[in-house]
C-alpha cells in the first residue's frame, strides 16, 4: 500500500462534495482553514444541489479527479457524506488517482471511495472527520487534533492511537492480531457486496460503524457480510460506534457473530458518526490488542 505525502506546512486543502449537498459558509470555512495555517480551494460541487446529490455524477466525479490531479492540492477533504459515492465507482480513473496519491479524508458514504481506492489505486486513506459537520461545527477534542497528527506524520510506526478515557472501550473477544486496517460504514460495505468494488476482507483488521440503524438491521448487515464470506479470513475486528445503540446492547450480537471466528474483537472505538470522531488510517498495518484495549501503528501513515 502506497503512502500519501504528509500535509506540508502552509499546504492547500481541496474541498469536494462527492456525495450529498451541503450549505457552506465560505467565509467561515476559509477563515477556519487559514487560522490553522493552510489554504482552501473549494470545488464547484460544494455549491451544487441536484436532489439528494451534490450535483450530477459527472460533476462530482470531475471534482474528485481534478482535486487529485491538481499539483497544488496537498490534501482532499469531503464536505459531507449522505449518499452518492457508489454511483461514481464504475467511472473513476483509478490510474489517475494512483499517479497522484494524496491524503483523502471522510467517512459514512465516503466509505465506498476508501474501499475502491485501496483496491484499485493502492494507497492509504483516512477514515476521518467531514469538513462541515465535524470540523467546522466543532466536534469534541481530540477530533481535530487526531486528524492533524495523522496528516502531518506526527503518528507513525510504534505509536498507540490514543482513545479518550471518557469513552471506555469494551473487549468482546480477547487476543492480539496484526493486519491491515480496512472498513468503514457497515451499510456501505454491504452495499458494495457482489460488485468489483467490494471490500477485500482477507487477512485484515475490519473496522465497522454505522448510524440510524436499529439493532436488528445491524444484525442483518453483519449476517450479510458473513454469508458473503467476508468474515471467514479476518484477523480481528474493531467496532466503532453504532450511533443510537448503546454498546452494552450490541454486545450479545457482536459476541454471537465474531466469537466463533476465534479472533480479537474490541468495541466502542470513537470513529465515524460520533463525537469525538477519531481518524483511522485505512490500509495501514496495525496491531490490535483487544485484551489491553490498544491499537498500535506498525508503519508510517504518510511519507
Amino acid at each position: 500500500m502506497d503512502l500519501p505525502p504528509r500535509l506540508r506546512e502552509g499546504g492547500l486543502i481541496g474541498l469536494i462534495a462527492p456525495a450529498g449537498p451541503a450549505t457552506l459558509d465560505v467565509a467561515a470555512a476559509t477563515a477556519w482553514v487559514e487560522a490553522r495555517g493552510y489554504g482552501l480551494r473549494i470545488y464547484p460541487t460544494v455549491h451544487m444541489k441536484q436532489g439528494y446529490l451534490a450535483g450530477s455524477d459527472q460533476a462530482r466525479r470531475q471534482d474528485l479527479h481534478d482535486a487529485f490531479a491538481d499539483p497544488e492540492i496537498d490534501a482532499i477533504f469531503c464536505v459531507r457524506g449522505g449518499y452518492g459515492t457508489p454511483r461514481l465507482l464504475d467511472t473513476l480513473d483509478f490510474d489517475l488517482l494512483r499517479q497522484h496519491p494524496k491524503p483523502f479524508i471522510g467517512y459514512s458514504d465516503i466509505t465506498a471511495l476508501h474501499v475502491a481506492i485501496a483496491r484499485y489505486a493502492g494507497f492509504l486513506t483516512f477514515h476521518g472527520p467531514l469538513f462541515k459537520s465535524d470540523l467546522l461545527e466543532g466536534k469534541q477534542a481530540p477530533t481535530e487534533g487526531a486528524l492533524w497528527q495523522m496528516l502531518r506524520g506526527e503518528r507513525g510506526e510504534g505509536d498507540c492511537l490514543e482513545h479518550p478515557a471518557a469513552h471506555p472501550l469494551t473487549t468482546v473477544c480477547h487476543g492480539v492480531a496484526e493486519g491491515r486496517l480496512m472498513g468503514g460504514n457497515l451499510a456501505i460495505l454491504c452495499a458494495t457486496l457482489g460488485t468489483p468494488w467490494a471490500l477485500n476482507a482477507e487477512d485484515i483488521i475490519l473496522f465497522i460503524e454505522d448510524v440510524n440503524e436499529p439493532l436488528y438491521r445491524i444484525d442483518r448487515l453483519l449476517t450479510q457480510l458473513r454469508l458473503a464470506g467476508k468474515l471467514a479470513r479476518l484477523r480481528a475486528v474493531l467496532v466503532g460506534d453504532f450511533a443510537g445503540i448503546r454498546v452494552e446492547h450490541s454486545l450479545p450480537l457482536l459476541h454471537e457473530t465474531f466469537a466463533p471466528l476465534g479472533i480479537p474483537v474490541l468495541a466502542g472505538w470513537r470513529s465515524g458518526h460520533c463525537d469525538p470522531n477519531l481518524t483511522l488510517p485505512l490500509g495501514a498495518r496495525v496491531s490490535l490488542d483487544a485484551s489491553t484495549q490498544q491499537l498500535r501503528l506498525l508503519q508510517a501513515v504518510v511519507r
